[in-house]
Order: structure tokens, then sequence, then C-alpha cells
């Protein structure tokens, strides 16, 4: 696993058992659905999400999103490394991912029982995006 310079988390209490939470998180087309419709955040642009049989959801399972946004062709795949229901996921880049905001990053979630439900921990540990050149 490679270490990343940049981290980011946060945590918060879901009224929900670590099974229900664990399944509604699970979920790559949930996760990125603020990305697959057009809006002024994809800059009038959208994501298309392709999913391997796993469709994210085992070990090993693959994910590829391509696009535009802001008038610019940005794609990427993720890979599923760690999946240990319900209690953690982890996904990362394959590869140089074309992105605007962030480059290559790895993210997931932690589950654990808390009274009343479950407290659900998100993360992404990532860097800044490769620069391409503009063939002229």
């Amino acid at each position: 696993m490679v270490t990343m310079s940049r981290h980011f988390e946060s945590a918060g209490f879901v009224s929900a058992s670590p099974d229900a939470v664990f399944s509604y998180v699970d979920d790559h087309e949930r996760l990125s659905s603020h990305m697959t419709r057009s809006s002024w955040m994809m800059g009038g642009g959208r994501m298309d999400v392709q999913l391997d049989a796993g469709r994210g959801r085992r070990l090993g399972s693959r994910i590829q999103m391509s696009g535009r946004a802001f008038g610019l062709e940005l794609s990427l795949e993720e890979l599923v490394n760690e999946y240990d229901p319900p209690r953690h996921k982890a996904w990362e880049t394959v590869g140089q991912p074309r992105l605007l905001i962030i480059g290559e990053y790895r993210m997931g979630f932690d589950i654990s029982r808390q009274n009343g439900g479950s407290n659900l921990r998100v993360f992404i540990d990532y860097e800044l995006p490769i620069r391409h050149a503009v063939d002229g």
C-alpha cells in the first residue's frame, strides 16, 4: 500500500445497525451518484460508472469512471483492496487517474457498533493531481 501525503476523515453516529450501514455505503453507484448527473459542480459534465461482476462489493472488484467536467475528459479506475463486512472497506485508484481536484487516492470506511446504532468513519488519503500537458 502506497502512503499518500494528504488525509481527510469524518465520523458520525448513524442510528442503524452496522449491517444496515455497511449495506447502504457499500454501493458504488450511490457513492458516485453526485458525479453521474450533469451539475454545476461537474461544470455541466458528468461521469459514467462501469462496474464489474462484483459491482464493487467484493475483494478485487474494479470500478471504472469516465466522462467530462468543465469541458475536460476525466477518467479513473478503482480496485477494492480491503473488504471485511460489516466493519471495513477500502479501495484505491489503479494507475494514474485523470482528475481535476485530486490525483491518486485510497478511500474507505470503518463501522463500529455504538449504543443504539453505529459509528461510521469515512476517510480518504490522496495526492494532488498531476497536470496533463495539452497537445498543441
